[in-house]
Formats: C-alpha cells, structure tokens, sequence
C-alpha cells in the first residue's frame, strides 16, 4: 500500500485543484445545474420539462461526483475509468452534457415562447413565463460552462496531458 500523504499537502492538493481552471469550471457547472434544476422543481411543470429536469439532474450528480473525486484525488479509485483515462472520462462527460443541455435548452425557449402572452402587466392568472425564462437562462449557462470545459480538456488532451490538474 502506497503512504499516504501528510494532511498539510492533501490541504495543498485541495486548494490547487479548487484554484485550478477546472476547479472553477466544475464549480459553475455545479451552481448552474442547481440553479438550473431548483428553479424547475421549485414549480409546476409538465411534458418535456421532465427532460430538461431529468438532464439537469443526471449530469449536476455527475459533476458532483467527479469534482470530489478529483478534489479528494481518488480517481485512481474509479474502475475502467480513473487513472490515466481520467481527462478522457471527464471530456467525455463534458461533450455528453452539452450536447444534452442543446435539446434541454430548445424546449426551455420552447415553453418560454409559448407562455410569453402572459408577460402583460395586467395579466393575473398563475404564469410560468419568467420561470422558463429564468431555467432558460440557466440551461444556457450550464451548456456554455460544458462547452468551454469540452475546449480546455480537448486542448490538454491534444498536448498529451494525463492529468486533470
């Protein structure tokens, strides 16, 4: 069993990967999922919302996932995929997630769209037009954040790197 490292360089380890680029970037992908998914469950939805929630959902605990793993430095500990294909796992969960959050975010301007006859001001009935605005926003967001982490782990796997920080 390899030694374990001393608690003043885990706490090192920690803060470098929190600094990091991709630190930051898993950061804002967990709060705008969040902020993404809450908005949603905070209200009434119906139809294809439940696949922007559904996508929502999976890849924040997915991102969730992978930042502790990565944060805690055991993705040695993850089968098939950890160790020297961790920049592969976390660009694929990348590239899988935009391309979710493409669909997710049509549907969201969709619902939008369709309930902008109710932005009057006069207008009293219950109305869910700046919540799909908001979750539309949020999506938009979510995919953006996905996309530039798809960029910088494309660009260090070009370079040949093998780790993530």
């Amino acid at each position: 069993m390899p030694p374990q490292p001393s608690q003043p360089q885990v706490r090192k380890n920690i803060l470098k990967f929190l600094k990091s680029f991709l630190g930051i970037i898993r950061i804002l992908q967990i709060v705008f999922g969040a902020g993404l998914w809450v908005t949603i469950a905070a209200n009434k939805y119906e139809g294809s919302i439940h696949f922007v929630l559904f996508v929502a959902v999976l890849f924040w605990l997915l991102t969730l996932a992978l930042f502790f793993l990565t944060l805690l430095d055991k993705q040695d500990l993850v089968p098939l995929l950890g160790g020297e294909r961790w920049l592969c796992t976390n660009l694929a969960h990348d590239v899988a997630a935009a391309v979710l959050y493409l669909p997710a975010i049509g549907v969201m301007i969709y619902k939008t769209d369709r309930n902008s006859y109710c932005n009057l001001e006069l207008y009293k009935h219950l109305c869910l037009y700046k919540v799909y605005l908001t979750a539309a926003v949020f999506a938009c967001l979510c995919c953006l954040v996905y996309l530039v982490s798809v960029i910088y782990g494309a660009c260090r796997k070009c370079r040949g790197e093998q780790t993530v920080i």
